[in-house]
């Protein structure tokens, strides 16, 4: 079944892998990217970007006016978020995180529910919990906490451990990743942005809130291989 994808963080780094990802699967028509500022695309023609001040209080109903005149072309729409700050965080203050990850993420995922968007992917973090005592991981579960109170039909949370393949990520952490069990060891950017794509391309998504981890999302990803 055709579908268009209307996503923020594109640009980034994991962004990039997923509209790489959903750019190679023919049943992806459109891939809109909400980005800041103009940044260089793929030469692909299902691929066009849309600039928006994340920071106006128009925000969200700009957002929900693009994801309408998407869903009048015919095809179902499906809103996906890749905003992460990563590595950088550390610079950053907490609010001025919470702004990016809760405020401008919150205010895209209400825009896409607004003009009927039902399924909904968003990128977060191992160990994400709004209880926790770490700053990066009690945000990254306040942001989980903020798109589910949206009330999307289907939303799929996608929660990475170190991620290889990453210019924010050294090599040898990557490396040293490998050796860690779990949910909190490494996986392949790549394997991401497929993961992300064979979400959308499942015909029998369940309603409420599925999370994947890294060996749910390598699965995944294989299947798209």
């Amino acid at each position: 079944m055709a579908f268009r994808v209307l996503i923020i963080g594109g640009t980034g780094q994991v962004g990039t892998a997923v509209v790489r990802a959903l750019v190679a699967e023919p049943s992806c028509t459109e891939v809109v990217m909400v980005n800041r500022r103009v940044a260089p695309l793929t030469a692909d023609h299902s691929v066009r970007q849309v600039i928006l001040d994340t920071a106006s209080a128009q925000f969200p109903a700009e957002v929900t006016t693009l994801a309408s005149e998407m869903a009048a072309l015919g095809d179902p729409v499906y809103g996906a978020s890749c905003v992460g700050v990563g590595k950088g965080s550390a610079k950053w203050s907490e609010e001025q995180l919470k702004t990016l990850e809760i405020g401008v993420v919150g205010g895209f995922a209400r825009g896409c529910h607004a003009a009927g968007v039902a399924r909904f992917a968003l990128l977060s973090a191992a160990g994400s919990t709004p209880k926790s005592r770490l700053r990066y991981a009690r945000i990254m579960g306040l942001k989980e906490d903020a798109v589910q109170a949206v009330g999307f039909k289907s939303l799929a949370i996608f929660r990475p451990g170190i991620i290889a393949g990453n210019v924010h990520t050294p090599g040898y952490v990557a490396w040293l990743g490998h050796l860690i069990p779990g949910p909190f060891g490494t996986i392949e950017q790549d394997d991401i942005g497929r993961a992300f794509a064979a979400e959308f391309l499942s015909s029998s998504a369940p309603g409420g809130v599925v999370y994947f981890d890294n060996a749910a999302m390598k699965q995944m990803s294989r299947r798209l291989s």
